[in-house]
């Protein structure tokens, strides 16, 4: 066997402080953002079931999950809302007092370097939980980004540092950018959820936001499963429209789209790690099934190093601590 000529690849790996030092793709604070769920009321801090260790809150509870994110080390949250009622409209997601606008100037107030991003739909708020304005059985493309836009406006001059549209409308970041543009907010970026697909793992989510569609599903604005082609095509036009940030969402299930994505425009991109992907975890480690803290730190670092720059994910505070262990 001496003279058999091979490498030895297994060299690199033996001693860990080089396996550390080889290694290609590294996990930092700085990639994560943190989901939140603000709702209206005081002292709400409700369990989301399908969720462990999610939860709906109030805005005081909120600010101070902030407080906590901000020390962890985590740059920022993403805010979605759960409004007192719902209309046919959504008007609460675009109202000057409106739960979201509410949150924002409390946290922007309390915990002022924090990164805060607010996320532009509407299917939380309406009565129907669809993503714009409904006609019939037809969500109606064009007249929801006129809503969009006073979502966008509003979040703004709450004082988001980020706004993120994930309605999947075609032209909505024209829109935005536009009325953004027009209101001197020429400076603050948007983040698109460009490739946003039509998935199944999003079902705990819509237990935390409450924002099942009461008919019909999602499949005429979010991505079919299959396609990939049609996600180049589709962040190609958010760049074009003024996308400062794209994203892939859901992340793990589509890896190959966000290493696409990265390769194909070299723009910061986004991955969201989704509820499914999170409850899917925590559930097969209270059922002794997997370890949860070496599956999300493997799950995280396969998006990573698939080409995202930064990750939304259930799991920034416990990934946050496991990095401070290192």
């Amino acid at each position: 066997m001496s003279n058999l000529d091979f490498r030895r690849l297994r060299r690199l790996r033996y001693n860990p402080i080089v396996r550390d030092m080889v290694r290609e793709t590294h996990l930092n604070k700085s990639d994560f953002i943190y989901p939140l769920f603000s709702a209206h009321g005081e002292n709400i801090k409700k369990p989301v079931s399908s969720m462990p260790g999610v939860y709906q809150m109030s805005i005081e509870n909120i600010v101070e999950e902030c407080k906590e994110v901000r020390d962890l080390g985590i740059p920022g949250v993403i805010l979605f809302g759960i409004p007192e009622a719902k209309d046919e409209v959504g008007s609460d997601a675009y109202a000057e007092e409106g739960i979201i606008q509410r949150t924002i100037r409390a946290i922007k107030k309390e915990v002022s370097d924090l990164l805060v991003i607010g996320d532009v739909c509407m299917c939380e708020y309406t009565s129907h939980g669809h993503c714009g304005v409904v006609h019939g059985d037809d969500i109606v493309n064009d007249e929801t980004l006129v809503l969009l836009s006073k979502i966008a406006l509003t979040q703004a001059e709450a004082g988001a540092d980020i706004i993120a549209p994930s309605d999947m409308m075609d032209g909505r970041i024209a829109a935005i950018r536009q009325t953004l543009d027009n209101h001197k907010y020429k400076n603050l970026p948007i983040m698109s959820y460009s490739a946003k697909y039509a998935s199944a793992y999003y079902g705990p989510f819509r237990d935390a936001a409450e924002g099942a569609p009461k008919f019909g599903d999602r499949k005429s604005h979010q991505m079919d499963i299959a396609n990939v082609n049609e996600a180049i095509r589709e962040v190609e036009e958010d760049i074009a429209e003024g996308a400062d940030i794209v994203m892939v969402k859901p992340a793990g299930a589509y890896l190959d789209v966000i290493r696409r994505v990265k390769d194909e425009f070299a723009m910061p991109t986004a991955a969201y790690q989704v509820s499914g992907e999170y409850s899917m975890i925590k559930a097969g480690a209270q059922l002794g099934w997997i370890d949860e803290e070496k599956i999300m730190v493997e799950s995280l670092t396969a998006i990573k190093r698939a080409g995202a720059d930064m990750i939304l994910t259930y799991f920034a505070k416990d990934i946050a601590r496991y990095l401070d262990k290192q």
